[in-house]
């Protein structure tokens, strides 16, 4: 084959291998997990499956948690099938499901937050919990290959992604937790990356561009507690803080764009989906509420809270090098819908 017939059955190669990707992007967020579920189980061998899948209805789809969890003997007591139980190709179809369930930018703080891991072993020399990026199980419920309700959880120490769905339908994508440690990287090759800078400057702009009489409305005397995992519904009561009725244009544009960078982590029409909902609730009802100081390094957490959703933030804790305030945990979730329970 000569050199230029060579290059054009390349290119051809490429323009279908393009198309290809373009069309499964194109594809409905459902569609394209239950392709990328249906796929990741036919790789795995029947001993791999039994730990990877449960029924729809085992109580352990509601068991999602965002701390490091294993025994007296260092062995994880997490749920589902760990990558470094996976081969190459396993692996690969386990990222595509990760992928199928998060935006762009989503699935690159995902991966960035499993590569913290690396970070906290080297600080930490082995006297905390285990540290390790390979330690994020897959866990399905259900069978994704028929038309029956079923579920996915991707999950590890900082991460939580858990969907619901009906066939191809996308029922609840919620409880969606996102954690960094450190927050920003301090020292090293990756000094001053942040996974998740904006879910920390969008809040302090915004607590910053209140006036007085609306800060003392915002800001609260007490931190706002730990995110609970499982737990089926977010235990929350009535909002507190601010309303947005009573913000100008601008800090709404600021509270918008804030909620925006937590459905920004799902796949774009999901995205549009819960942006749509929450602002058919009405953007006047959300509640921004403030605790702490406002700069980075500072504890200091937040809460905003509508009808159909609540976001948790905390930053309080010091990283593992002692920097404080450097330890982040962030959760999106719905009011009432987490796990589909409403639908």
């Amino acid at each position: 084959m000569t050199a230029r017939k060579v290059t054009l059955a390349a290119m051809a190669t490429l323009v279908l291998w393009a198309s290809a990707w373009v069309a499964q992007r194109n594809e409905p967020a459902g569609t394209r997990m239950m392709h990328a579920a249906t796929r990741f189980l036919a790789a795995l061998t029947a001993e791999q499956r039994q730990k990877a899948v449960f029924a729809f209805d085992h109580p352990e789809r509601f068991n999602w948690h965002f701390v490091p969890l294993e025994d007296a003997h260092k062995r994880p007591t997490r749920k589902g099938l760990a990558f470094e139980e996976m081969n190459q190709a396993q692996r690969e179809s386990a990222l595509a499901l990760l992928r199928s369930g998060t935006s762009s930018a989503g699935y690159r703080a995902a991966t960035t937050i499993m590569s913290l891991e690396a970070i906290l072993h080297e600080l930490e020399k082995g006297k905390g919990p285990v540290r390790n990026p390979d330690w994020y199980f897959v866990t399905i419920f259900g069978d994704p290959s028929k038309d029956g309700p079923w579920g996915w959880r991707i999950e590890g120490h900082h991460l939580s992604v858990n969907f619901t769905l009906q066939g191809d339908k996308v029922i609840a994508a919620t409880p969606c937790f996102f954690g960094a440690n450190p927050a920003t990287v301090m020292y090293g090759e990756r000094k001053g990356l942040r996974t998740l800078p904006l879910a920390e400057d969008l809040a302090l702009e915004l607590f910053r561009s209140l006036q007085p009489e609306q800060r003392r409305v915002a800001l609260q005397s007490k931190h706002f507690p730990e995110v609970s995992g499982r737990t089926r519904r977010a235990p929350v009561s009535q909002p507190v803080g601010l309303p947005a009725s009573r913000m100008s244009e601008a800090q709404r544009d600021l509270l918008l764009k804030l909620i925006a960078d937590y459905t920004q982590r799902l796949p774009e029409d999901i995205a549009t989906y819960e942006m749509a909902r929450i602002r058919k609730a009405g953007i006047e009802t959300i509640h921004f509420a403030f605790a702490g100081g406002e700069r980075s390094g500072v504890p200091h957490t937040y809460r905003i809270q509508g009808p159909t959703f609540v976001i948790e933030f905390l930053n309080v804790q010091n990283d593992s090098a002692g920097n404080p305030a450097n330890h982040i945990h962030s959760c999106y979730r719905s009011l009432p819908n987490d796990f589909g329970l409403e639908s």
